[in-house]
């Protein structure tokens, strides 16, 4: 008897880049979208930085093509961060303060991750070193020893 595997459900899409901004400013509070475009912006090429191999190509696959090339548009460092190094890093790059920043990148992080999809989220988190699962908008899990 032959099992029967039903079809992988359609991953969420915004299908603009748009749509995603006015998430991002909805959930962000930011005043203006030009304001709410700069974060996605920052946020996504520092997460270029971070993210590699078919996880980086597959997000950027689900992302409208704007935010897509934001993360495509730098290379990774090769120097993994936590998730509250990457917060520091970010600030010190664009000179924010370490609070505005940490709100910033969750919720940028926490659209992109509704865009991703949950396999796809899960397999990005674990691929980057601890601290991401809260900026991407999930509680953080001990790993197994």
């Amino acid at each position: 008897m032959a099992l029967f595997s039903p079809p992988a459900p359609s991953v969420p899409r915004a299908t603009t880049f748009d749509q995603m901004l006015e998430k991002v400013r909805y959930e962000g509070v930011y005043p203006t979208r030009q304001h709410a475009q700069d974060v996605i912006r920052r946020v996504l090429e520092a997460l270029g930085r971070q993210l590699t191999g078919a996880e980086r190509v597959e997000l950027a696959g689900r992302l409208p093509q704007e935010a897509a090339d934001y993360l495509a548009s730098q290379a990774p460092t090769g120097r993994p961060l936590t998730g509250w190094g990457f917060v520091k890093d970010l600030a010190e790059r664009t000179g924010g303060n370490l609070a505005t920043t940490r709100w910033d990148t969750g919720s940028v992080l926490g659209v992109v991750a509704r865009l991703a999809g949950e396999d796809l989220t899960t397999r990005i988190i674990g691929q980057l070193p601890d601290g991401y699962a809260l900026l991407f908008g999930r509680a953080q899990l001990a790993r197994a020893a």
